[in-house]
């Protein structure tokens, strides 16, 4: 473990950009991207080429999810190797072998990339779940979802009744609040490993081999759910339907287990709805497409 390189980052990182900028140039560092709310670095000069992730958050046991996650990964030859854990109170950190490739999202033909995503994730999900991950439900989890359609959309939607978006987003509410989804997906599954993230941004293609990486959302979460999170993710629009429909068997959809699939992507997919109608104004080609995507689906 860097011990002294790890003490000069976070005192950099406290004292503002420049300084971060000039203490990664004197220690051979560079910024990466994709960290979501931490900072994740590369780290060449040692003996091992390492990435860095540093953590902002700590909530939800997102350090311990990600060590552990990595640890279930470990020989698959597809997740970073974990290095070492610094538990630092108020900055852990975790380093982790570099990995190399580009996002699926840039590749010319995607079909490929998802069939190894695919790939991946059942592999990952076939591995034994062992402790503490068997007993920590992933975050973004499917009842997790349902509860803030359930508990929260609904007051926000009722706090903007005079918006001309209102009434057709209440109607898929609605909808979804009387199909029986929420009361289907409740029932037990099997539970796997899941990582917990669909973003594709994580998913990396060197030309032959998938890699993944970001596990801190670690945890458990059954076949259909995940395959159900993978396509339905707001970055998933990015690929042809035509390219997950063909994937489904390989995520492990299964005459016994597609009404389960079915329910969790109407679910996630409502739940998108609801993520990309808090910033309506903003985003208002993704609302659009994501309320379409909502009403097919539902139909």
């Amino acid at each position: 473990m860097p011990t002294d390189l790890l003490a000069h980052l976070r005192t950099a990182r406290a004292a503002g950009t420049d300084a971060l900028a000039a203490t990664l140039d004197e220690h051979g560092l560079h910024a990466l991207g994709g960290g979501r709310n931490n900072d994740v670095f590369a780290w060449t000069a040692g003996t091992t080429p390492t990435c860095i992730k540093l953590y902002r958050k700590t909530d939800r046991q997102r350090v311990e999810r990600e060590w552990h996650g990595l640890a279930h990964a470990a020989g698959l030859g597809s997740a970073p190797t974990p290095l070492w854990l610094d538990e630092d109170p108020e900055q852990p950190a975790l380093g982790m072998t570099l990995l190399p490739g580009s996002p699926i999202l840039d590749v010319l033909d995607p079909a490929p990339a998802i069939d190894a995503l695919a790939e991946t994730t059942r592999a990952l999900q076939s591995l034994p779940l062992a402790e503490p991950l068997a007993s920590l439900e992933r975050v973004d989890s499917i009842s997790h979802y349902i509860a803030r359609l359930t508990d929260v959309w609904p007051g926000q939607l009722a706090d903007a009744a005079d918006d001309p978006h209102t009434p057709a987003m209440l109607a898929l509410l609605r909808s979804w609040e009387t199909s029986g989804d929420a009361d289907l997906l409740a029932r037990p599954a099997t539970r796997v490993y899941s990582r917990g993230d669909a973003n594709l941004l994580n998913w990396l293609h060197d030309g032959r081999t998938p890699f993944v990486v970001d596990f801190e959302f670690s945890g458990y979460s059954d076949v259909a759910v995940d395959a159900a999170d993978h396509i339905e993710h707001i970055s998933a629009r990015a690929i042809p339907d035509g390219v997950w429909s063909n994937a489904e068997a390989d995520l492990g959809i299964t005459p016994d287990n597609r009404t389960r699939f079915a329910a969790a992507q109407r679910t996630i997919a409502l739940r998108w709805l609801a993520v990309l109608w808090k910033q309506r104004t903003k985003r208002v080609q993704e609302f659009t497409a994501q309320y379409e995507r909502v009403r097919a689906l539902q139909s």
